[in-house]
């Protein structure tokens, strides 16, 4: 097998590997800084990199297999962390200027847990200042690229990760996803994203720690990996007042289940949302995947009246409690579109904020309501397709004009907003060769139907496109 074969093997099956000896942690680790540096520089995915530490690790991981001590799953497996994620040691800057040396003392709990599973840490993947966009753009590091595209964004905010993976540049990521940041890169980078119910990933730290819309998830070339992920990174945290309890071991059964008779609502357009037709044609190209699963699949879609009115106060309401006083001590390192965010929040009062979360319920009920007839919901993940990285947010989708820098991912924040477990799986391809993902919703807290779901749909259609990215 070349060194570009196993670079693009299953996390799961890299472990493997090396548990059996067949390939030292050493050589995995080489391998991906190899391709690193030939690849890197055309993507600008890995922004830091620790390669000396990485090296080291894998030789005690070498020396443990020798003594018949394997750390975890992932033992030996090199992996990287998106640059929003606390590493102890390692630069972590969350592409803002003013943190461009800030070298945390302790590791994120998510981190902490892949480390615990046995994976090595390579460095840190590229994202927007603050996480703040669904580009990937900072002024510390630059742009990333979209490796089945380069002139294509990746997407953001966990684009350098998205770009990583899907170029054979390490073998796992963890994102982030409040209206999308981890999806909306699955999807464009050909990649699985997924956005887990809040609570199922601790955060930690966190300054809101009762905060439901953003979460933590897995990123993975297969649905299994990132099962395997969240067997690593899930389960109850103390510091974390919303984890659920359950434990992460449920996340190691058996992800196979027959589907004949479940009922799956399919929506183009969530009833009325603008969605470029290239991503239609992909998503219906693959509609009888579902039904050859044994599915009923009925065109309906729950009712999201307000929706994007609530989202869009909550958010607003985040991003003002979080970074209001940035604007008033860094106002010239922020973004436009972050101020514009941080002053929408400043401008609410208690009255709109309580209204919003009163909506949100009903929203929310309505939705299970729906739900109570079909298991699953399938929709869009993004709206459009990977567009010009030089473009800084999409303006219009099919002649209906953007109001602003965010209204282009309502397909991914609708579900955001509601907290629903929620994948991106790699579809298709459009006529250019530019990843789709389909986006699968599951009832409240049914992570692991969502990932059942997501892993048949996956294996169904594995042979039927090339699936590693082609830089």
């Amino acid at each position: 097998m070349s060194a570009a074969d196993q670079a693009f093997l299953p996390a799961h099956e890299l472990a493997r590997q090396i548990r059996d000896r067949e390939l030292s942690a050493v050589e995995a680790v080489r391998m991906y800084l190899d391709r690193i540096e030939a690849f890197n520089p055309a993507l600008n995915a890995v922004v830091t990199l620790q390669s000396d530490a990485a090296l080291a690790r894998a030789e005690q991981a070498d020396r443990a297999l020798t003594r018949g001590v394997v750390w975890g799953r992932f033992h030996g497996v090199p992996v990287t962390i998106k640059d929003c994620f606390e590493t102890a040691g390692l630069r972590t800057t969350c592409g803002f200027k003013q943190m461009a040396d800030h070298v945390p003392a302790a590791d994120a709990t998510v981190v902490s847990r892949l480390s615990h599973a046995g994976a090595i840490i390579l460095g840190k993947t590229n994202v927007p200042p603050l996480a703040a966009d669904y580009q990937t753009d900072n002024p510390i590091f630059g742009r990333s690229n979209n490796p089945w595209n380069t002139e294509c964004t990746p997407g953001g905010s966990s684009g350098g990760s998205a770009a990583a993976v899907a170029a054979g540049l390490s073998a796992l990521d963890i994102g982030s996803d409040l209206g999308g940041s981890l999806r909306n890169p699955a999807s464009f980078c050909n990649v699985v994203g997924f956005r887990p119910s809040p609570g199922r990933v601790p955060r930690w730290p966190a300054t809101m720690a009762w905060n439901t819309l953003s979460v933590l998830g897995p990123m993975a070339r297969t649905v299994q990996d990132v099962a395997l992920m969240l067997a690593a990174m899930a389960g109850p945290d103390a510091r974390d007042p919303i984890s659920i309890r359950e434990p992460s071991l449920l996340f190691l059964r058996n992800l196979e289940r027959d589907f004949s008779g479940v009922k799956i609502a399919w929506s183009q357009d969530f009833n009325g949302l603008p969605v470029d037709e290239r991503v239609t044609a992909v998503l219906e190209g693959r509609r009888h995947s579902f039904t050859d699963l044994g599915c009923i699949v009925q065109e309906q879609e729950p009712d999201f009246a307000e929706a994007d009115e609530v989202f869009k106060v909550l958010r607003a309401y985040s991003f003002a409690t979080n970074m209001a006083e940035l604007l008033r001590e860094k106002r010239e390192f922020l973004k436009e579109s972050v101020i514009w965010n941080i002053e929408q929040g400043l401008k609410l009062s208690a009255e709109q904020v309580g209204q919003a979360e009163m909506k949100r319920t009903a929203i929310y009920q309505r939705v299970r309501r729906f739900m109570e007839t079909y298991e699953f919901m399938i929709f869009p993940v993004s709206q459009v397709p990977p567009f010009p990285v030089e473009q800084e947010y999409v303006t219009e989708i099919n002649g209906v004009q953007m109001e602003n820098y965010i209204d282009w991912m309502r397909s991914c924040y609708y579900i955001s907003l509601l907290g629903l477990p929620a994948i991106s799986v790699p579809c298709g391809f459009t006529k250019e060769g530019l990843p789709v993902g389909v986006q699968i919703v599951g009832r409240h807290r049914d992570d692991w139907g969502v990932l059942q779901l997501a892993y048949a749909f996956q294996q169904l259609i594995a042979n039927s496109y090339q699936q590693t990215a082609v830089i």
